[in-house]
């Protein structure tokens, strides 16, 4: 194993790695511009991608529901096959707003409420044995 060894002096290299290293970093930086970049038109194209097939699983929701109502006319009368269809979707809906509602709740206030415990029981116990 052989080491390479330089007459330059250690100032010397100091000096140029001190000239050199902001380069490197804005370098740095244009590169993880260029990736999160390049990351974000994926996000995006993804993104719109799952809203056109939430669309679309909307407009097939409507389809059930529509044969839901045309099956259960062949035994009752179309106003209260209709009507049943509709008051089975509004309980659903309202059930999923209950449980978001109480989702939403126990994530407010959007703080870390743990983590800020603990940081401030450390601090208690940095000031007890100051």
């Amino acid at each position: 194993m052989s080491t390479q060894q330089t007459d330059e002096p250690l100032g010397a290299i100091v000096h140029r790695l001190s000239e050199q290293l902001p380069e490197l970093i804005r370098s740095e930086l244009r590169l993880a511009q260029a990736e999160l970049a390049e990351k974000g038109k994926h996000a995006g194209v993804g993104i719109g991608l799952f809203s056109g097939a939430g669309l679309l699983a909307v407009y097939g929701l409507a389809g059930v529901l529509a044969t839901a109502v045309i099956a259960l006319d062949l035994v009752l009368p179309l106003w209260l096959a209709a009507l049943i269809v509709t008051v089975v979707v509004l309980i659903a809906a309202a059930i999923a707003a209950l449980l978001g509602r109480k989702q939403v709740s126990e994530a407010t206030p959007p703080a870390p409420e743990r983590a800020i415990a603990g940081i401030k029981q450390d601090v208690e116990a940095v000031k007890g044995h100051q």
